[in-house]
């Protein structure tokens, strides 16, 4: 097997174990343990960790490597990037997105209505905000937004843990969908404010409910 095809290769099953938490915040990783694990040379291992590095999944600890601690006030502070960025792409697509790019928003919902799982609530959710902020037409915003997601990906799922949880994120999706259909760009605004700050409640809920039971589990959780 090539080089890199090696590091994707290893990268891709690092990244889905650890979103997964499969692999549970926290948990020391080596070099050599990897090596062993996937019949692989320290050369792929290593550029695999170095780009879940970069998307803070993993961190250094010593000289081995951990995965990364949810930590409360990183996910307080994405929350206040994902309103900045979020508002203003909405804004954006009130004024830029066309009726046709608004209707295949529409159609991911129908899509995923509303997720039968965690897995699919916050892959629906993961899509919406990426795909709403597509419609700004500013790679910029777009890419940050993937970025935020991404570091969010482990804790969204207990947000969305529940029939009732994701019922009520599908729903506040489709309102705001509908808003920017009408160029309501205020209104828009809003709704999606109110969403982020509604879900980061909700999250936070989840979190302080349930620390005892997340370290039981091996989560490791910073500022708590």
């Amino acid at each position: 097997m090539a080089q890199i095809s090696q590091t994707v290769l290893i990268y891709d099953r690092l990244r889905a174990e650890i979103l997964d938490l499969d692999r549970t915040p926290g948990a020391r990783l080596t070099e050599r343990g990897l090596e062993t694990e996937f019949s692989a040379s320290r050369t792929p291992v290593r550029a695999a960790l170095v780009r879940l590095q970069a998307e803070g999944l993993v961190q250094r600890d010593g000289r081995a490597w951990q995965v990364s601690p949810i930590d409360l006030g990183e996910i307080a502070a994405l929350s206040e990037f994902r309103e900045a960025v979020e508002t203003e792409a909405v804004r954006l697509a009130c004024e830029r997105a066309s009726d046709s790019e608004i209707a295949a928003l529409d159609e991911l919902l129908d899509e995923f209505r509303p997720g039968e799982t965690s897995d699919e609530g916050v892959r629906m959710g993961t899509s919406f905000h990426v795909e709403l902020a597509r419609l700004s037409q500013n790679r910029f915003l777009v890419e940050g937004l993937e970025q935020a997601m991404t570091r969010l990906a482990r804790t969204r799922w207990l947000e969305v843990r529940t029939a009732q949880a994701r019922q009520a994120a599908w729903q506040e999706h489709r309102d705001i969908v509908a808003t920017v259909a009408a160029r309501q760009t205020d209104a828009a605004v809003a709704l999606v404010r109110a969403h982020i700050v509604t879900t980061h409640e909700r999250l936070t809920a989840s979190l302080n409910a349930e620390q005892r039971m997340l370290r039981a589990r091996g989560l490791s959780i910073v500022g708590a």
